[in-house]
Order: structure tokens, then sequence, then C-alpha cells
């Protein structure tokens, strides 16, 4: 398969594309890196068609992205690209461990994005999620993470409330 015509292929790309496309970059690491080269390219159309497809493949397989950490969180600092690309990004970012060097970058991207009234509601949870995960190795970030949600409260989403108000609870079970 070439991952990249199959991206570009069709007019709609489907969760089936998705899926297939997936599958096929966790089954060798040779076919990993042509996904991400996919995700990381310089062309709108291709990095947002990559993009779910490096999201599912990092959930089923979290060892296959670890070394392409650093281009996933270069790409949270990208305002060229489709806020799948950034969405995805972060997706990826709340299911792994990440390296410590890039943790103070991850956590101004992520605090960058919650206060943001514009950046898109998933962006936003995912970046709630991942920031609750580093507070457990950095806990003085929780008292931000806490204000912020609580100060956004009444003008964000109903996504956003769901995902701050699980967070809030998690933190007050935490202490």
């Amino acid at each position: 398969m070439n991952i990249r015509e199959v991206l570009l292929q069709n007019k709609v790309y489907s969760s089936a594309d998705i899926l297939r496309v997936a599958s096929y970059a966790c089954s060798s690491k040779e076919n990993f890196k042509e996904l991400m080269r996919c995700f990381l390219a310089n062309e709108y159309r291709l990095a947002q068609r990559a993009a779910g497809s490096v999201s599912w493949a990092a959930k089923k397989k979290p060892a296959m992205v670890a070394p392409h950490i650093k281009e996933i969180v270069a790409q949270l600092e990208r305002n060229d690209v489709h806020a799948a690309v950034i969405r995805n990004s972060v997706r990826v970012l709340e299911m792994i461990d990440i390296p410590e060097s890039l943790h103070g970058d991850v956590m101004n991207a992520c605090f960058t994005f919650i206060e943001k009234p514009s950046t898109p509601v998933a962006i936003k949870a995912f970046s709630l999620t991942t920031l609750f995960n580093l507070s457990k190795i950095y806990p003085d970030i929780r008292q931000e993470l806490k204000l912020i949600i609580e100060e956004r409260w009444n003008d964000e989403t109903p996504a956003f409330k769901s995902r701050g108000k699980k967070i809030l609870q998690m933190m007050q079970k935490n202490g």
C-alpha cells in the first residue's frame, strides 16, 4: 500500500480508510514512518487525512509512535495546518508517556489551547487531559489548571465542561 496515495485518492476520506491506513502503518516500523511523513508534510489535505490514522495507530501500538514524539509536539506550534493535525497530536499526547525534555513545550501549548476561546473544543478537551496527566508529575500546575477550568466555565461548551468536571473531581479525589 502507498499510504500517500490512499490518503489522497478519494474525495471523501472515511473512518474505514482511517482504520485501514492505521492498521497497515502498524504492521511495520517502515510503514509507520511513511504515515508519519504524510502527517508531518506541508501539504494541508495530506496531513489532515493522516492525522486520524496516526492517532488510531498510536492507541493501538504506542511503541511505534515513541520515536516520533518530538515531531508530534512540534506540530502543536504550527498554525498552518488543519485543526485535525493539532487535535490528533494532542490526542496522542494524552495517551502516552511524554519524554521529560518535552514537558515544558507540551504544557505551554496545552495551556495556550485551553485559554484561547477560538480553539476547537476537542483540542481543549485533549489538552485538559494532557495537562492533568502532567500534573501528576508537576503538582504545581494543578492550581493553574483548576483556575482556568473555573474561569472558562461559563463561556465553554458542554464537552469542555464534561471533561473539566471530571478533571476537577480527579484532582479533588487525588489531593
